[in-house]
């Protein structure tokens, strides 16, 4: 079984192609599922956000067509995608999740928010069925991995998102946000944050619609401010001096029409859009219109890179913590393939144990309880600390990838090799005690 992860993301494609892979939250469970059905799939989860869309999958041959999927799925020329996309198998998909998910592949490095998106993409790839073992105690290291990152290095210090990215674009653009107008359109996690940061930045009258107006309402009342019925969104997007939108539309809410009316509306006072949803809510057309400024999720690298710079010896030190991380993910595969050998050496000693007990049984039959129970534990106790030799022999050999020793080592003790098995799990949970040489309880 193998790990591969194929993607775009915003330094490998546009927004015009990412947005044409986008995938919804509504529609995620039931492109998951489907991405499970392609032949050879064995285990798959979806990542799809404003910046990337990545299928991770654990896949029985080089058969299963990912790239296919995608191509086929959203209707696409294989000539459009295939430049974009890129593709990591194994060790380097472990590493790529675990940058991924610690932000160090952020368009902003160092936001929060996408450790929280790998989480949701996760449980949404359980609920549809689609994750198994491999999968399962790979998200787990990543998270692991993440949460070291964030505790353990300054990467997250002074927490930077592209909503907050946006928020200090319109603030460079304005010279202040004192008394402008805001218009949230959409009432998301991304516009939450920009109205927070927006407010800290003493911007004056917050406008909020959403299609579901109890969300709107929800996010109005955390910020005081007004709550426009959907239904309304275009006559109060006039009175508006800065539009964050952030919708979940398949297609542009913002046209060059609706540009042109605002304008007249306006009497040609600028307006500026910021755009961070994806697809686009509003159309690039709209940014040629005098007096408009329009700027989506791509225009707001330029900004994102300053923080990069500031942020490179916190980079730094977390790319250590990955790469030590990824290793030692690496160490434990390569361990637990070993496992069943390791089960059937616990087994093979047992069973001999037994056998001596039983033959001196005669013997042992004038012993009390306590009596027994002493040579219970010598006999266990003496066996333990002979199986610590061979047993270190063979995970040595495993993290070493010595292919020939173990087989070997598996040979002189009759033993499987390669082979998993049920029992893998009680092995990794059994481990002898290297210092006692007893059982852990």
């Amino acid at each position: 079984m193998s790990l591969v992860l194929i993607g775009v993301n915003h330094k490998t494609a546009p927004i015009e192609v990412r947005e044409r892979i986008a995938i919804s939250r509504d529609d995620l469970p039931e492109t998951t599922r489907a991405l499970a059905a392609v032949p050879g799939v064995a285990e798959c989860m979806i990542v799809s956000t404003c910046n990337r869309v990545e299928i991770l999958a654990a896949v029985e041959s080089d058969a299963a067509g990912l790239a296919g999927f995608l191509q086929r799925h959203f209707g696409l020329d294989p000539a459009l995608l295939a430049p974009h996309l890129y593709e990591h198998r194994d060790q380097e998909a472990v590493r790529h999740l675990f940058r991924v998910a610690a932000s160090l592949d952020s368009m902003v490095v160092g936001e929060p928010q996408i450790l929280g998106q790998v989480k949701d993409a996760f449980a949404v790839a359980r609920a549809a069925g689609t994750v198994g073992g491999q999968l399962e105690h790979l998200l787990q290291s990543t998270f692991a991995a993440a949460k070291r990152v964030r505790t353990e290095t300054e990467i997250g210090s002074n927490s930077v998102s592209i909503a907050s990215v946006a928020v200090e674009l319109a603030r460079k653009i304005f010279g202040s946000l004192q008394g402008r107008t805001v218009f949230l359109v959409g009432a998301g996690k991304m516009s939450e944050l920009a109205a927070r940061h927006l407010v800290q930045q003493g911007a004056g009258a917050i406008l909020v619609t959403n299609r579901t107006l109890e969300r709107a309402r929800r996010m109005a009342e955390s910020f005081a401010g007004q709550v426009i019925p959907f239904e309304q969104l275009y006559e109060a997007a006039s009175q508006a001096d800065i539009v964050i939108s952030s919708t979940g539309a398949p297609h542009p809410i913002f046209r060059r029409e609706h540009g042109q009316a605002f304008m007249h509306r306006r009497r040609n006072r600028p307006m500026f859009f910021i755009d961070i949803a994806v697809p686009r809510d509003v159309d690039p057309a709209m940014g040629k219109l005098e007096g408009i400024f329009v700027y989506d999720i791509d225009d707001l690298q330029a900004v994102a890179a300053v923080h990069m710079v500031e942020r490179s010896r916190e980079a730094t030190d977390a790319e250590a913590l990955i790469a030590a991380e990824v290793e030692r993910f690496h160490q434990r595969l390569l361990t637990v393939n070993v496992a069943p050998a390791i089960v059937a050496l616990q087994h093979q000693a047992e069973e001999i144990r037994q056998a001596e007990l039983r033959r001196a049984q005669a013997r042992l039959a004038s012993l009390n309880a306590e009596q027994l129970a002493a040579v219970e534990a010598l006999t266990r106790g003496l066996v333990n600390k002979f199986l610590h030799p061979p047993m270190q022999a063979l995970k040595q050999a495993a993290r070493e990838n010595d292919a020939a020793r173990l087989e070997l080592l598996c040979e002189t003790w009759s033993l499987p090799a390669g082979a998993q098995n049920s029992e893998t799990e009680k092995a990794e949970e059994e481990p002898v005690n290297e210092s006692s040489g007893e059982s852990r309880p």
